[in-house]
């Protein structure tokens, strides 16, 4: 049960505000193994309604799931070599099993394009065996330092596609189309706008031919990669032999791509919807979209309230809303909305006395506190009028979380600009930008700030480089991240 006590602020300390939410709503908790936490049902719940909008999308453009194994030969991991220079300092290694040592050492899977690979390898023999469109659920394990629920844990769970085709332009076209499925998913799903774009070479993926990404603004102006989509070219098909027989009867390589979302998306909502009385969960994916709250006082008959609170609870279940009645005797009205508001149900129904008698019931919107966000509706058309309030409420966050990326994305022309605005006012920063790899280390530094993408919106035209004052058509957008 939450605890009755004022959460930390978020403008005074947004770190523990946000520590404080995923554990005093019920997300998460700490594991006894460093690193790692254990997922609540409510959190869940949360992941579940996650994982299965991202799973309808999969499978409407022709994608399966498979299930690969938890556990990676080593010599796999070392046959792609900016791959394994790219994990090896986050590798879980098991030398030991059923009290002997191993012959190889096996990695506790980081990511699996290197089994799959394996497995890819035997099974496509032919032009009509592509494209291959897998993907799988799964759990991985990343021998992480620093560590924050949901944000960066060792062990997390995700989604990673995985696909062969026959053609380069196949590969590239797949890729697209994932980063298109994370940013639908993200827009009307969870309310949450991104900026899509091309990470820069330091920031790829290892071992890929070219990332992309969704970049997503959270609650403190920084940054956090929602989802990314890689180009892998034909690197791990020539690492592990992915060969098929054209239409010319010769043989060639296969065109691999792989993409991912993970848990750390269930951080995202919290701090790009989340305010000083905890969570607020768009309600395409809260666990529960309405809590019901009879009113009664102690000297007055409550049966009435609780038999109507029934009935209007069966309507709602019964229309497919995910509903709940809090009828608990030991707690008063105002401890019932407090806990509520901090688990972030998007809509609450109150119902009292006075509301019997008129046929009515009170709706309270979760994103808009006190009385502005309340509206007074009839019994007999509560039904509509909460999908049309909760419809309401999706379209609200959405806009709100927009306005609120617009207003802290700048633009600046001169490094120390860039600097300014970057320890005054936080935010996306847009640049043009024609600096090298090390100009862009140097950045990262000395601010902190990492090139986040080269975002796809830009329109090609050309400006001055605010680092190197060199004239350039390409723009990035720099902000600290998670």
């Amino acid at each position: 049960m939450a605890e009755q006590q004022k959460l930390p602020s978020r403008s005074e300390n947004y770190p523990e505000w946000y520590n404080q939410v995923v554990l005093r709503a019920g997300l998460a908790d700490y594991s006894p193994v460093r690193g790692c936490m254990v997922i609540r049902p409510y959190g869940y719940a949360l992941w579940e309604n996650i994982r299965d909008a991202l799973d309808r999308r999969f499978k409407a453009t022709g994608h399966v799931n498979a299930y690969f194994p938890l556990f990676i030969p080593m010599s796999f991991i070392e046959k792609e070599k900016e791959h394994v220079e790219g994990f090896a300092p986050e590798l879980a290694v098991v030398t030991h099993g059923g009290g002997k040592k191993l012959e190889e050492p096996l990695v506790v899977r980081p990511t699996s394009e290197t089994i799959i690979g394996h497995m890819y390898a035997k099974w496509i023999k032919s032009y009509r065996d592509l494209p291959v469109l897998i993907n799988q659920w799964a759990n991985v394990v990343r021998w992480e330092l620093r560590t924050r629920l949901f944000l960066r844990t060792m062990e997390f769970l995700w989604q990673e596609g995985h696909t062969a085709h026959a053609t380069a332009e196949e590969a590239e076209e797949e890729a697209r189309r994932m980063l298109d499925v994370y940013e639908d998913f993200l827009h009307n799903e969870a309310a949450i706008p991104v900026v899509k774009g091309q990470k820069s070479e330091i920031e790829k993926f290892a071992g890929a031919l070219r990332s992309y990404t969704v970049e997503a603004m959270m609650g403190n102006t920084w940054a956090l990669q929602a989802g990314t989509s890689h180009n892998l070219g034909q690197n791990f098909a020539k690492a592990f032999n992915i060969r098929y027989l054209d239409r010319n009867n010769e043989l060639q390589y296969v065109w691999t791509t792989s993409w991912g979302m993970s848990t750390r998306v269930v951080g995202a909502i919290v701090m790009v919807h989340g305010d000083d009385q905890g969570l607020r969960l768009p309600p395409r994916l809260a666990p529960i979209q309405v809590v019901i709250v009879p009113i009664w006082r102690k000297d007055v008959d409550k049966t009435p309230v609780l038999d109507t609170a029934r009935q209007v609870e069966q309507r709602l279940r019964e229309a497919g809303i995910r509903v709940h009645l809090d009828d608990r005797e030991e707690h008063t009205p105002g401890y019932k909305f407090h806990e509520w508001e901090l688990r972030g149900v998007p809509l609450r129904v109150e119902i009292g006395p006075r509301d019997v008698e008129q046929g009515q019931a009170v709706l309270a919107r979760r994103d808009i506190p006190g009385r502005e966000g309340k509206t007074a509706v009839s019994q007999e058309s509560i039904v509509q009028d909460v999908r049309t309030m909760l419809d309401t409420i999706q379209q609200a966050m959405f806009d709100r979380a927009k306005r609120f990326m617009e207003e802290n994305t700048h633009t600046v022309s001169s490094y120390e600009e860039f600097k300014d605005v970057l320890s005054t006012r936080g935010g996306f920063i847009r640049v043009f930008w024609a600096g090298t790899d090390e100009d862009e280390i140097r950045i990262k530094e000395e601010t902190k700030a990492t090139i986040r993408c080269y975002p796809f919106d830009h329109d090609g035209s050309e400006g001055t480089c605010f680092y190197t004052g060199k004239k350039t058509n390409r723009v990035a957008i720099f902000a600290r991240a998670y």
